[in-house]
């Protein structure tokens, strides 16, 4: 368990109330971040019941970050389900609710998910093209596009991009 500034902790999601607050910040996050990136009929219909169903159901390696009782952020990282990049570990996901934006919460669920994954020394992530914030912090964290892209329909066709990092 790692302290953050402020008594935020980055922990194993352990609980029915970490994952409700997963679900939680899985739905409003996507809302505060994706406006402008992904159709806003789609996050329109975007429910915290839907993302905590998501949660339940797939509950293994989730770290939450905690301020209090309250989840503020969450990440999600496993082995690498890409065919071309096997032997990498992958940062499935990593959100933070806009209020804590600034307060290193995402870079602590970065660090924490990445050493968790300790058996690789090349990780990844997909990112929204058009998600400037995260590509950001991403790049600020030693991650480069390596050129592939992906198209999803979330209401409209979006481009992800892959950006890669190998432990130095």
């Amino acid at each position: 368990m790692e302290e953050i500034k402020d008594s935020i902790i980055i922990k194993s999601a352990e609980t029915d109330e970490e994952l409700c607050g997963r679900g939680y910040v899985h739905c409003t996050a996507w809302q505060e971040a994706y406006r402008g990136i992904v159709c806003d009929g789609y996050l329109d219909t975007m429910t915290v019941e839907a993302t905590t169903a998501r949660a339940r159901n797939f509950p293994d390696n989730t770290l939450v970050a905690k301020d209090g009782d309250r989840v503020v952020g969450f990440a999600v990282y496993s082995h690498s389900r890409d065919e071309d990049l096997k032997d990498a570990g992958e940062v499935d996901a990593i959100y933070v609710l806009s209020e804590y934006y600034g307060r290193k919460v995402g870079y602590r669920l970065m660090n924490e998910a990445i050493s968790r994954l300790s058996e690789y020394d090349t990780f990844f992530v997909w990112v929204f093209e058009k998600n400037e914030r995260a590509i950001d912090f991403y790049h600020k964290y030693g991650f480069e596009f390596d050129g592939c892209k992906k198209e999803w329909t979330l209401g409209t066709p979006v481009t992800i991009v892959r950006m890669v990092m190998k432990r130095e």
